[in-house]
């Protein structure tokens, strides 16, 4: 078990929250944060720099890959920006809170 934090970009806040409320509505994270940024980068050969939304997502480790499948099928980009990391430590109720609340449905009882 454990808990990991992965990190994507959506073309807008709007679109950002639309794919955290499908993430949530499947059980899959246990939250989102969603906040606009600057995003400078070089694609097909050409300087860019757009505004988009990070977000930040917490779940737990069993569904890291699930979670990764379902953002690259509702995911609006050619290539999207999606990584992910295991916590190695935090507040232990807040933890305990994110696999709680990413339980797989057999779990839940």
């Amino acid at each position: 078990m454990g808990v990991y934090l992965l990190y994507t970009t959506a073309p807008s806040e709007e679109e950002a929250k639309r794919m955290a409320k499908e993430l949530l509505e499947k059980g899959l994270i246990a939250c989102a944060n969603v906040s606009p940024i600057s995003s400078l980068y070089r694609w097909k050969g050409k300087l860019t720099e757009e505004r988009e939304a990070a977000m930040i997502l917490k779940t737990r480790a069993e569904r890291v890959e699930e979670v990764v499948r379902e953002l690259r099928r509702v995911h609006p980009y050619e290539l999207p920006c999606i990584v992910y990391f295991p916590v190695t430590g935090g507040l232990p109720e807040f933890l305990r809170w994110v696999e709680e609340s990413t339980k797989i449905s057999e779990e839940r009882g």
